[in-house]
């Protein structure tokens, strides 16, 4: 991003800032809690392992989806779910009050509308907010779901990484309106740079827009109506705003 701005620092130089900055506890590391326990293994109705042969060759094939317990702020939890293209790295983010099936189910809804490609494959842990409502939903909408092996977590390393992004890039400088409402439009705001504004090694400089622009074109007609949605969504989120002072 830098470099797009005209500056060239070196990559030791940037090393040496965040450096600097963590240790003048300018840059906090995240806190959160992760619980684990023993559970009791049933079958699924629905999902099933990833088969061995499985290919996942274009954006869609396969996105990686996982929950997160996040404490933004004293007193208030929420529920943060990510999910990851594995080929475009394309984001779609949300939070939710609690982590249920039925939270998980609308967090698919909000998915499809915001992810460039038709989904073809979802790939999840045995979380129980993945069972019920949401299983059900996949099968009604004909998207193949991949459950992993227990204690596997590196399998859905992709978002597990996504995951330490928004900790330290969007909840550690997070200062606006301590509600969920408040909390989902800034991390739309965060999640349309991470889109279309930021570039990454990993995706040869590019943004995942300009990725799936040059090497899957036969998808790159849906990035201008999902960029609409981003631009109405905010022309409105700003007249609300204006109307409410006035």
């Amino acid at each position: 991003m830098l470099a797009r701005e005209g500056f060239t620092p070196s990559l030791s130089t940037i090393g040496r800032i965040l450096k600097d900055l963590k240790q003048r506890h300018l840059l906090p590391d995240p806190s959160f809690k992760q619980v684990l326990w023993a559970k009791r293994r049933s079958k699924r109705p629905f999902a099933i392992r990833k088969p061995r042969g499985f290919e996942v060759k274009k954006p869609g094939d396969l996105i990686q989806v996982d929950s997160l317990d996040i404490h933004p702020f004293p007193g208030f939890h929420c529920k943060h779910f990510t999910a990851r293209d594995v080929v475009s790295r394309w984001d779609v983010v949300r939070t939710f009050p609690r982590a249920s099936s039925l939270c998980a189910a609308q967090f698919l809804e909000y998915l499809i509308r915001y992810a460039p490609f038709p989904i073809r494959a979802i790939q999840v842990d045995g979380g129980s907010e993945f069972r019920a409502w949401f299983e059900k939903a996949c099968q009604e909408k004909g998207i193949q779901l991949f459950i992993l092996p227990p204690r596997s977590p590196k399998l859905n390393g992709l978002v597990e990484r996504a995951h330490r992004t928004y900790l330290e890039e969007f909840y550690q400088v997070y200062n606006y309106g301590l509600d969920l409402d408040s909390l989902n439009e800034s991390l739309f705001e965060f999640m349309r740079i991470y889109n279309f504004v930021r570039p990454y090694k990993s995706l040869d400089n590019l943004t995942p827009a300009e990725y799936i622009q040059r090497y899957h074109s036969e998808v790159a007609h849906c990035l201008s109506h999902i960029h609409f949605h981003y631009l109405i969504k905010g022309w409105y989120e700003l007249f609300v705003t204006l109307e409410y002072r006035l």
